[in-house]
């Protein structure tokens, strides 16, 4: 007789560092050497794995991640049984016909999914199934840490830093499987039809989820494919290119110098998906700039700032586990509710289209809508443009955008973003006179103008003193450029000035009735110092954030 086993996969898309596979693979019979029948799960339950607001290229990478699990099972002599239907159905039709002993699956923290789980949980209870839920999504329990913290979320990212720092070093990646023992299960053919099983090796394209491909094909040059191979692949030049940036002298080398013409070097698509280990990326990082420190002249304390962007990511977990109104604005205790305009015109839609008369905005959203991903920079910007720094129109639609297109999109870290960039929250009160340019901005960042005349390909013949400010060329210099602003290409939506002013204005006059009202500003979450907000916003050194 075996032990059936279902390891059920939601995040988590990978078999290295997996400890809710090495618990599947465990019998936990003390008295018989019983062998284990593992049935490896994945259900479109239209939520798991962020499904609920999908955009065509996110669907695509996470169908990818599925079909490289499925290969490396297959070649393992079993296979990923993908199901369509309600989790709880699914699983409880699965409990009752395999004689299923034991559910293993990884964390997922954040609020949106607990009423989920909790349902599952209760199954288990209910058939007698034994669940083991293991923490490998995060590098830290979130629970843990505010239970460290006083039972209380910790307000500034220092004292989130402080509150890890007791509990210590987050665990080193788990051991690889071992297979040699252990049955793969099949479905009967009549349960697999009633439960939508995904027959053979086919595993359905995003347009069979009714989704369609909303960007441009041709300006679509970075290709990101999804899965556990093409991760660990991917790990391997990333952390050549922190090695290099550790021997020159500084850490965090795609924020410190960001290339936004690619090739990407992020991790952040495996990192949402689970596809790569964050435990195993993190301590990669850690043990690199060891080893470097070690042979080189290049001393600097150890600490978190070398993988600061993954510590960001556990700070937000750690903000959104016991709030599950973390994504809105009015029931959200940690966000300020700021007056913002509902838009009577097609200026959200010009945004998310890309056609803001911005260049670098527009490049931006272009890129997002065509490829699903944009360097962390070009998130601030055009969320900045959206919110405080243009069009003063709320966060929240931005959010769900975001969360529509980008491939890592991912709702804790993806919801922070915007409630700082917006000034809500994680933020000094309301203190954000300083907003960056997205004109100024461009010089910097495309100098050459490449990047926007990649994306932008109407503006391709303008020169670069002319490319992120079309608008000042002649009449007769647009001719020559083939271009005429207003008809080609728009002219800039606002003034940046007027705006700036406008929205300066609102922001002052807002914090001034709160410091007024004393007790009814919420518990607001703020930055710990200057650099932080330096560092997050890519400012140039002669912007100072004002005190």
């Amino acid at each position: 007789m075996t032990i059936n086993n279902i390891l059920w996969f939601r995040h988590g898309l990978r078999l290295h560092d997996n400890p809710s596979l090495l618990e599947a693979l465990k019998s936990d019979c003390q008295s018989s050497n019983e062998p284990v029948k593992l049935f490896p799960v994945f259900i479109f339950d239209g939520e798991s794995a962020g499904t609920r607001v999908v955009g065509y290229n996110r669907m695509k990478f996470l169908l990818e991640s599925l079909a490289d699990l499925d290969r490396q099972f297959r070649e393992l002599g079993g296979q990923l049984l993908v199901f369509r239907g309600d989790s709880e159905t699914v699983l409880r039709r699965l409990f009752e016909e395999l004689n299923i002993k034991k559910l293993c699956f990884e964390q997922d923290c954040e609020p949106i999914w607990r009423e989920r789980d909790e349902r599952v949980t209760k199954l288990c209870e209910t058939m007698d199934v034994k669940c083991v839920e293991n923490v490998s999504h995060t590098l830290w329990n979130p629970n843990e840490v505010i239970q460290t913290n006083g039972d209380i979320p910790p307000l500034t990212y220092q004292m989130f830093l402080h509150t890890v720092d007791i509990i210590g070093e987050p665990p080193r990646p788990v051991g690889a499987p071992d297979f040699e023992f252990i049955e793969f299960g099949r479905i009967p053919a009549i349960l697999a039809s009633e439960l939508k099983l995904y027959q053979q090796q086919h595993m359905p394209g995003p347009e069979e989820f009714g989704l369609t491909y909303d960007g441009n094909a041709d300006i679509a040059f970075q290709k990101w494919i999804g899965g556990e191979t093409r991760a660990l692949e991917s790990l391997g030049a990333r952390l050549k290119q922190e090695e290099e940036a550790f021997r020159e002298g500084y850490y965090l080398p795609t924020q410190a110098k960001p290339e936004i013409l690619g090739p990407a070097t992020s991790m952040s698509a495996a990192l949402r998906f689970g596809c790569l280990s964050v435990r195993m990326f993190y301590w990669c990082v850690h043990d690199l700039f060891a080893k470097v420190q070690a042979s080189s002249q290049f001393k600097c304390p150890i600490g978190q700032h070398i993988t600061g962007q993954l510590i960001w990511r556990e700070y937000f977990y750690t903000m959104s586990v016991r709030n599950p109104h973390y994504g809105e604005m009015d029931r959200n205790p940690i966000c300020l509710n700021i007056p913002w305009y509902e838009p009577v015109d097609d200026s959200l839609v010009r945004w998310k289209e890309g056609r803001t008369g911005f260049p670098l905005i527009d490049a931006a959203m272009r890129q997002l809508l065509a490829e699903g991903w944009l360097h962390h920079i070009l998130r601030n910007i055009t969320a900045t443009f959206l919110t405080r720094g243009g069009l003063w129109i709320s966060w929240e639609a931005g959010l769900q955008h975001f969360l529509k297109y980008l491939l890592d999109a991912d709702w804790s870290v993806c919801a922070g973003n915007w409630m700082w960039v917006s000034s809500s929250a994680f933020e000094r009160l309301l203190d954000s006179s300083k907003c960056t340019c997205p004109v100024a901005l461009a010089y910097r960042l495309d100098p050459t103008g490449d990047y926007v005349k990649r994306y932008v390909p109407e503006l391709v013949n303008y020169p670069a003193h002319l490319v992120h400010e079309p608008w000042k060329a002649t009449k007769e210099e647009q001719l020559e450029y083939g271009c005429t602003i207003g008809q080609q290409y728009p002219a800039p939506m606002v003034d940046l000035n007027v705006v700036a002013k406008r929205n300066a204005h609102a922001m002052s006059k807002l914090r001034e009735e709160l410091i007024n009202n004393g007790g009814s500003t919420p518990p607001h979450c703020r930055p710990s110092d200057i650099d932080e907000i330096r560092q997050f916003f890519w400012l140039a050194d002669d912007v100072v954030p004002e005190a």
